[in-house]
């Protein structure tokens, strides 16, 4: 192996105090662990509000952190309405002052000293929030789904809190919108049993008009054959309102089964989406205490839950607006659907009593022979004249032997069989 060069004799002859002396005297700044988040300066100015605020909350700063940041844009706010700084921006001056190795408290009294127009200098995070989803992100919000669906007594024995959630009152209309499909479903079933029997009902009248017909046809006497005839023609009538009822109806099974099966799911789908929304938003809401040092990591965090907020409210919007309108399609819909069903029915029912109102046609005077009715004491079954007729020559065939018969066989002897002449 190579013998090493000696010191030469200059640093031999120094003292060691000397050189930690030297190297202590070099300003080095710590390198931050940036996670590849590139950062672009910039500066805006703020119009305060009536309050002297501009609408943000800093964190960070002297003594622990190496930097200062937003840590929230709160709503409505100057800040907020201008919309150029958000959550885990740095912010390096106010009004060309340099706020290096300050404390937040500092930086903000710098902010409420400056009336009218402040400048805020900055760097912005260009952060990506799928950098943000980190394992103790989604298993947080992995527990909040879980507390969703657990009861009071079991959430409060594991520990968990559940306010935030319990007091959701999008919950509770999704349980509403649940009762009200099953209100649909149940009409929906009810209808389609009705519309059913109306139908077997006005096959049952048609088949009485053409009994009615056929036997008005076959009628000798005209007045008799007139009245059955109409008579059928007044079950016809009622067999095409019956019809007519059916074509009326039958659209508000498409309107049913329109909120039922595309209404109801997509306001459902919407609701789930909100959800998913809220509980990474409520995961995001909780800082992990190992990365709040005002970190790029932590500031990654900010961004994500400044963006996570923003998609929830505005999620939280649609939801409701959506909710709003399905109610009152809901007490609009089911208001006309039932007038058109109760005025329906009611027509029918009108014009089936104004047919049978007109065919009053009973008594009927019918022509029948002399033989039809016979109220004798001795005549138990209805006869005519041509079945006495019948009878009679099968009695004589049966019971009496020809003419002929009774000369080969000779006359009858005492006992009353034949003997032979």
């Amino acid at each position: 192996f190579p013998i090493p060069p000696a010191l030469p004799s200059w640093a031999v002859s120094q003292p060691t105090e000397t050189l930690g002396t030297m190297f202590a005297d070099l300003d080095y700044d710590i390198e931050e662990d940036k996670l590849g988040i590139p950062t672009v300066p910039g500066k805006v100015t703020l119009q305060k509000d009536a309050q002297n605020l501009i609408g943000i909350s800093i964190g960070g700063g002297a003594q622990y952190c190496p930097c200062l940041y937003i840590v929230q844009v709160f709503d409505n706010t100057p800040a907020a309405l201008d919309g150029t700084v958000a959550a885990g921006d740095e912010i390096t001056g106010v009004n060309g002052r340099s706020i290096k190795g300050k404390t937040k408290v500092e930086v903000a009294k710098m902010i409420q000293e400056v009336k009218g127009e402040v400048t805020i200098h900055y760097n912005k995070l260009q952060a990506d929030p799928k950098q943000g989803m980190s394992l103790d992100i989604v298993l947080k919000k992995v527990k909040h789904r879980l507390v969703e669906n657990m009861s009071s007594g079991t959430a409060d024995a594991l520990g968990l809190s559940r306010a935030i959630l319990c007091n959701d009152g999008l919950v509770k209309r999704l349980e509403e919108l649940e009762r009200t499909a099953e209100l649909y479903k149940g009409m929906t079933e009810h209808t389609k049993n009705l519309l059913r029997a109306f139908y077997e009902l006005s096959q049952t009248h048609r088949a009485f008009g053409d009994v009615f017909s056929v036997i008005g046809v076959r009628e000798p006497q005209p007045a008799a054959s007139e009245a059955f005839v109409k008579f059928a023609d007044a079950h016809r009538s009622i067999e095409k309102f019956g019809i007519r009822l059916l074509k009326t109806i039958k659209p508000m099974l498409t309107d049913l089964n329109t909120y039922l099966n595309k209404a109801i799911p997509d306001t459902r789908l919407t609701i789930k989406k909100y959800l998913d929304v809220k509980f990474e938003y409520l995961a995001l809401g909780e800082p992990l205490y190992r990365v709040s040092t005002g970190n790029y990591e932590y500031r990654l965090i900010l961004r994500c839950r400044q963006e996570a907020r923003a998609r929830f409210s505005q999620m939280r919007k649609d939801v409701l607006e959506k909710m709003e309108l399905l109610d009152q399609k809901h007490v609009q819909d089911i208001v006309f659907q039932l007038q058109r069903f109760v005025s329906t029915m009611s027509k029918y029912y009108n014009d089936c009593y104004a047919v049978l109102r007109d065919a009053d046609v009973f008594p009927i005077e019918v022509d029948l022979a002399h033989t039809t009715l016979a109220y004798g004491p001795g005549q138990d079954e209805f006869t005519d004249g041509e079945d006495e007729e019948e009878e009679d020559e099968e009695d004589t065939a049966a019971g009496e032997p020809s003419r002929d018969a009774q000369g080969a066989a000779g006359p009858l002897d005492k006992g009353g069989s034949w003997c032979d002449s």
